[in-house]
């Protein structure tokens, strides 16, 4: 008969400095036999020497400084097992430390310890752990009321400190599934119920922890493979990176976003012969081989044909939480990073910010994020990119900021924002067809700043049969010409001065009409050949290298065959 798979569940442990959660959390290492061994000896006798009392908290100092020399687990990460499951918990030892540790990893936690001090209640810092629960969407929570000894296990009190805290958090959708009253010191209520909180009738805290839903296995959830460098190897093209969730195997179609262009697995990478598979699962890192020979790069995202598609767009809404010296900023140009992928992003508008110790958000704070502040953002990225929402897949619905070198904030997607053409206005629509219409922008040479500017007046949707302005004041284009809007793979064939066709880039072929791009400059494209070539080298073009795409618009476009630069002196200061 085979063994049953024991189950996991990573869980982290907040709350409000010297509320106890090192005394919590020695406890349950202390009731599961999960310390190394001779540790509570060891303890009992520092405590002896110095003449302290003896307390779970050491335990805990004790068996981090067993890992630091062990190096099983990463520090911040604590292992402990009961009958029924393994767990891992995530110490989030302070508020700034919190922050760092969501950063690098806490934010993989399914369920979550509220530790509370019964006797001074809830404090502006639990208001805040509070938040970062709701932040990263975790929704089994227990509230744990520690410290009973010091109110003399008062039921008043218990029932007063988690109304207090029902009324702060339930807004926030955090619905904490107990409050659970314990004293970590005296070991009351963890393990085994307490005689000393007869009124208490539900169940201590060790045993309801392990009536957590638990975790759904990665491996179940659909595939999420993004790819984090190609390498060459003789005649092979391997497409390497980390399996985020699901699994693939040989003979898969698979589907590759942005682009979603598809192809199928033809063989996972090897060694040597006796490393050869056929499958590879979630939490592996792989490389593999496909069909079709597309032009690949990191941060492409690669799922099952046969399975749910990532969001595509190139506006998130987002909440997150920052740690910039200097406040986020409507209109700031930052980098993001979310999965393999890295684009530039612009704070489009920020829709709230918080106050985490009172739930407080005002007009007059709309402008920016402070540090340690959390908002709710839309974020407008530079390319669309594929990825999911939280709740979805944790991998890649999660990111975080950089600005310069500096990891400022991070936070987690709540939904795509559609990439609708009132966003990038004017535009030509047809069905799912967005494509910005720029080349209807006027350019003016402003004499009172000695700049070149440029202003968008016309914000009209244009869809096939639709009459387009062939002359503005720094614009003019002939009747025929035809528009490739690389940046949205869209083309658009003009006819007699009117909108003809609204069809995919991929669709387009030559047709020895002028063209332009979206914004209304030439391009040298003299045949098919031309076009491909063209094609080619945008598609091959990194987002952050803007010396190849000053290459690029060097060799493609030009600005004066259809536009001028308009002198203007309205701007004069």
């Amino acid at each position: 008969m085979a063994k049953k798979k024991r189950d996991n569940l990573k869980i982290v442990v907040v709350g409000h400095v010297d509320h106890g959660k090192s005394t919590v959390i020695g406890k349950l290492l202390y009731d599961t036999n999960s310390l190394p061994e001779g540790a509570v000896e060891k303890v009992r006798r520092i405590a002896k020497e110095t003449g302290k009392p003896f307390e779970y908290a050491y335990l805990l100092d004790a068996f981090e400084e067993e890992q630091k020399q062990g190096i099983t687990i990463d520090t911040t990460q604590i292992q402990f097992f009961t009958d029924q499951r393994d767990y891992v918990i995530i110490d989030a030892p302070g508020h700034k430390e919190f922050l760092k540790n969501m950063i690098s990893g806490a934010a993989n936690a399914s369920a979550a310890l509220l530790i509370i001090d019964a006797k001074q209640g809830v404090q502006e810092q639990s208001k805040r752990h509070a938040y970062m629960l709701s932040l990263l969407g975790i929704k089994n929570v227990y509230v744990v009321i520690n410290k009973m000894d010091l109110v003399d296990y008062d039921a008043a009190t218990y029932h007063r400190v988690a109304s207090e805290m029902k009324e702060f958090i339930t807004p926030l959708g955090v619905t904490p599934l107990r409050y659970i009253p314990v004293s970590g010191l005296a070991g009351e209520n963890i393990a085994t119920a307490s005689d000393k909180m007869p009124w208490y009738t539900d169940q201590p805290l060790l045993v309801a922890m392990d009536e957590l839903p638990g975790e759904q296995q990665e491996i179940d959830k659909p595939l999420r493979f993004p790819i984090q460098d190609v390498y060459k190897f003789d005649n092979r093209r391997i497409i390497a990176g980390r399996i985020e969730a699901g699994k693939l195997a040989v003979g898969d179609e698979i589907v590759i976003w942005p682009s979603g262009k598809k192809t199928h697995i033809s063989t996972l990478a090897y060694w040597a012969p006796r490393d050869r598979k056929n499958k590879g699962y979630a939490g592996q890192s792989v490389g593999i081989t496909v069909r079709d020979e597309f032009f690949n790069k990191r941060g492409e995202l690669i799922t099952l044909a046969s399975e749910p598609a990532p969001h595509i767009s190139n506006r998130l809404l987002v909440s997150l939480f920052w740690m910039g010296k200097t406040p986020l900023k409507v209109g700031k140009k930052y980098r993001l990073k979310l999965a393999t992928q890295e684009v530039e992003v612009e704070v489009e508008s920020i829709t709230k910010v918080i106050d985490a110790s009172s739930l407080d958000s005002s007009d007059d704070t709309l402008k920016e994020i402070k540090l340690n502040d959390v908002g709710e953002v839309i974020l407008r990225t530079k390319e669309e990119i594929a990825f999911d929402t939280f709740r979805e897949n944790q991998g890649t619905g999660r990111f975080v900021i950089v600005d310069g070198y500096d990891v400022t904030g991070g936070g987690i997607v709540n939904a795509a924002e559609k990439s609708v053409a009132e966003t990038i206005q004017p535009a030509f629509v047809k069905d799912e067809l967005v494509a910005r219409g720029e080349l209807f922008d006027e350019f003016y040479y402003n004499v009172g700043n000695n700049e070149v500017a440029k202003s968008s007046s016309n914000h009209q949707v244009y869809a096939e049969g639709d009459a387009i302005p062939l002359t503005g004041e720094s614009y003019t284009y002939p009747a025929n010409f035809d528009v490739l809007v690389l940046r949205d793979k869209v083309s658009i064939l003009i006819r007699d001065g009117k909108v003809d066709t609204i069809q995919a880039l991929d669709d387009y072929k030559y047709t020895g009409a002028p063209l332009v791009n979206g914004r209304g400059f030439a391009l040298y494209i003299a045949n098919q050949e031309d076009l491909q070539n063209m094609l080619v080298s945008y598609d091959q073009l990194e987002s952050s290298d803007y010396r190849k795409h000053v290459e690029f618009a060097n060799r493609y476009y030009s600005f004066g065959r259809f536009r001028k630069v308009v002198f203007d002196f309205d701007y004069i200061i």
